[in-house]
């Protein structure tokens, strides 16, 4: 049973809630769970899972949620995942602890895209859920917020190392999110007087003693310029000892890094640059854009006039030597690359991207890189502009003075991929993509 993946709608920002509270593990589990579940169906509306996973997938149902967590189950947890077959989608995590553990029930929410919550309608619901989750589980503090933001803030630690976090908790108000429940804890730290007066869309108390505070109508209008300041306004209420301009300026900083970034990237390296976004974390993706639409690579140096005449006694070992070593890569890769099989320009596209991906030249020793790898590249490299630009090699003893001829100019591919696999910038100064794209101007 395949399930919608956040990836197969495209890089957008999406709604997370965590909602880590206590529950009684010595009662009737299913009893126990059974306002999640009630909740859940009430107010999800169209983000509402279809399937249950725990040692398989299954359509949901009461049923198997009871089977998932029963086949899931440890001495000290369980945990099962729900998910959705259609858009909006879903990645859902329950996860209970058990004694002689600290009791804990915790859920993690992620809804994308962000979009489905610019609708008033599915926002209330939303809310509606998460007050009825308060006020049956006892919780420390719960939030929801975009993922985009979440990450700018800092969270979860809040610039804290991350051992002292995990025992210490969110202990005060590190940030105010779109929506938030603060435990009893919490509101008597800051007051409860205080904390009810907080200027906000909804300021709530619940039956337990915790308060449910909600910024803003529509989580998905957090960024607007409205908003922040009444984001700013309630962060100050509940930390008098912070400046609201500071407070607002960052924010502000953190909205406009959102704003989209129109790509217009180097055109020989826009195959490439183009897919480089998608690596970096949502909140940074606009800003690497506007870098990698500045980025220009240096002109391909690696050619020359006239060639070096070749000085090989025997062409045709040499150039068995050559295909062995662009085997050699082509074994290596097929499985990680598997384009590298067809010797094309979007094989070198695809290279340049799993080398960079993965920070290979940094990852792996550079003596191996340049006994095995770079020879292995520049022979693949050189082949791929024989086979796509009728180009022919001019071979010397030297393998990095090997050359071959397209049209009028030499080009020289084992230079090129030393250069190559100096670094990871490198891989983007040098990029296998580029120099096939100038050899090709060459071609008769």
């Amino acid at each position: 049973m395949k399930v919608l993946e956040f990836q197969d709608l495209g890089v957008a920002d999406r709604l997370r809630l965590s909602f880590e509270g206590g529950f009684n593990s010595h009662a009737d589990l299913q009893a126990e769970l059974e306002p999640i579940f009630h909740a859940l169906e009430v107010y999800a509306g169209k983000w509402m899972p279809d399937v249950v996973e725990g040692k398989r997938r299954r359509k949901y149902s009461r049923a198997a949620v009871w089977k998932a967590l029963e086949e899931e189950r440890d001495e000290t947890s369980s945990a099962i995942g729900l998910y959705r077959t259609r858009a909006p989608a879903l990645d859902m995590t329950l996860r209970l602890w058990f004694p002689p553990l600290p009791q804990r029930l915790n859920v993690w929410i992620g809804v994308q895209p962000m979009s489905f919550f610019t609708d008033t309608e599915n926002c209330r619901a939303f809310v509606d859920m998460v007050r009825a989750w308060a006020g049956r589980y006892p919780v420390a503090y719960a939030m929801a917020n975009g993922l985009a933001d979440s990450q700018m803030s800092g969270a979860p630690y809040f610039g804290r190392e991350e051992r002292a976090a995990r025992r210490d908790g969110f202990d005060k108000i590190y940030e105010v999110c779109w929506l938030n429940v603060f435990g009893p804890n919490l509101v008597e730290s800051v007051g409860r007087e205080r904390m009810l007066s907080t200027p906000a869309h909804l300021v709530e108390e619940l039956p337990n003693g915790s308060i449910l505070l909600v910024l803003w109508p529509t989580a998905a209008e957090f960024a607007s310029e409205e908003a922040r300041v009444v984001q700013a306004r309630a962060h100050v209420h509940l930390r008098p000892d912070l400046d609201f301009d500071t407070v607002l300026r960052t924010l502000r900083e953190r909205s406009a890094a959102l704003v989209p970034v129109e790509p217009c990237f180097h055109p020989d390296l826009a195959p490439l640059l183009s897919r480089l976004p998608d690596e970096f974390a949502i909140s940074e993706r606009q800003r690497k854009i506007a870098e990698l639409n500045a980025f220009r690579p240096p002109e391909p140096e690696e050619w020359l006039p006239v060639p070096l005449p070749s000085d090989v006694e025997n062409p045709e070992r040499v150039r068995s030597y050559y295909e062995d070593l662009s085997e050699s890569l082509v074994a290596a890769l097929h499985t990680k690359v598997p384009s590298i099989m067809e010797e094309t320009p979007e094989s070198l596209t695809d290279l340049d991207f799993y080398f960079w991906r993965e920070n290979f030249p940094e990852r792996y020793k550079q003596e191996l890189i340049d006994e095995h790898t770079a020879p292995a590249l520049g022979a693949y490299l050189g082949g791929v502009l024989v086979r796509r630009l009728g180009g022919t090699w001019v071979l010397r003893q030297k393998v990095e003075e090997s050359q071959v001829r397209v049209g009028k100019r030499i080009w020289l591919p084992f230079l090129r991929a030393r250069r190559y696999m100096q670094s990871r910038e490198a891989l983007l100064e040098y990029s296998l993509t580029q120099f096939f794209k100038e050899a090709e101007r060459y071609r008769p």
